[in-house]
């Protein structure tokens, strides 16, 4: 071990595999900031459902092994690059990705994917801006184009990405539905921007959306299960309406006709396909939210970094989400 190298505690991967193969070491040496880069001392870390999908090898991103899971930290910045002339020792920050990984103590992030984080915000909420809220703002504002005064159904709209959904919905003048599985979770959808909260546990709660919105339908549904509800939203949307895929977790059999007479589309998105320029556009208008203050994140369940497999089970297999999942460091 080299002499004066800085030691840390990080989780490791070194196969892929179930949420036993997240391994927490104390002597991962600290990365340290070149050229455009940051080093991050982190206070939090969100917990995101890609991260389990990418844990376990079943993902199209792979990375090479052994890695650190985790892409959106909020703390404060230890030491810059020498071209990292942006941030300075001491700034509050929080990311949209990491280069070394965001499950350990200190993380390394090139400064654009970087941001600084209001006073009025604490570092649990920073650490749950990053995947949630620029997945929600790329599928309503890039993918499904929505305009103010269109209707939105958000499908599971308790957890990160579908509160994210909501409050960015109602800001932007859009009638915002939302559906729940627990009875916390729809109390926090309406207190998050929608007008209508509908119980996805419920047998009939399809009939209710139809009846609650008509005829005409709703022009935009995000949708965070589509192997279990992608028929169904078919059904519900207007003529011309869209189904944004944010999450699948399986297949399911649709019948496509069913996208003919209403001239409907499914379209898919993930924010790792957005360009450099398509971050910084959606990080002015978050950043806009922070200030102006309908950007708020809602903090779920929280975890110690030494409970990182029980967060990973729980995400996936917990029973309805209530805000956004952590690691406190």
């Amino acid at each position: 071990m080299a002499t004066g190298q800085k030691l840390m505690r990080a989780v490791r991967v070194f196969e892929f595999g179930g949420p036993e193969v997240l391994k927490l070491r104390s002597d991962i040496a600290v990365p340290i900031p070149k050229d455009h880069q940051v080093l991050i001392k982190v206070h939090a870390c969100g917990v995101n459902p890609v991260e389990t999908y990418i844990r376990s090898g079943t993902y199209s991103r792979k990375p090479l092994l052994p890695y650190t899971p985790g892409s959106d930290v909020a703390g404060v910045i230890e030491t810059v690059g020498d071209n990292a002339s942006a941030f300075k020792k001491g700034d509050r920050v929080f990311t949209s990705s990491t280069i070394s990984g965001g499950y350990a103590e200190y993380a390394l992030a090139a400064d654009h994917t970087v941001y600084k984080l209001p006073e009025k915000l604490d570092f649990k909420q920073g650490a749950a801006i990053g995947i949630p809220y620029f997945t929600a703002y790329r599928a309503l504002i890039h993918s499904a184009r929505v305009k103010a005064g269109e209707s939105v159904l958000v499908h599971g709209a308790s957890g990160g990405v579908g509160l994210a959904a909501c409050q960015i919905a109602r800001a932007y003048g859009l009638k915002v539905l939302g559906t729940a599985g627990t009875e916390e979770g729809q109390k926090i959808v309406l207190q998050n921007g929608a007008h209508e909260v509908f119980n996805h546990r419920e047998v009939n709660y399809i009939d209710k959306i139809k009846k609650y919105v008509g005829e005409k339908g709703i022009d935009v549904i995000i949708e965070m299960l589509a192997n279990v509800n992608l028929s169904k939203d078919l059904s519900l949307l207007s003529h011309g309406g869209r189904v944004i895929v944010v999450g699948s977790r399986g297949t399911i059999e649709i019948n496509p006709r069913d996208t003919m007479a209403k001239e409907s589309s499914i379209i898919g998105v993930t924010l790792f396909s957005s360009t450099k320029e398509e971050f910084q556009q959606y990080a002015a208008a978050l950043q806009a939210g922070m200030e102006i203050g309908w950007l708020k994140p809602v903090i779920g369940s929280q975890y110690p970094l030494e409970k990182v497999a029980e967060a990973h089970e729980n995400i996936i297999h917990g029973s309805g989400a209530t805000g956004k999942m952590i690691l406190l460091l």
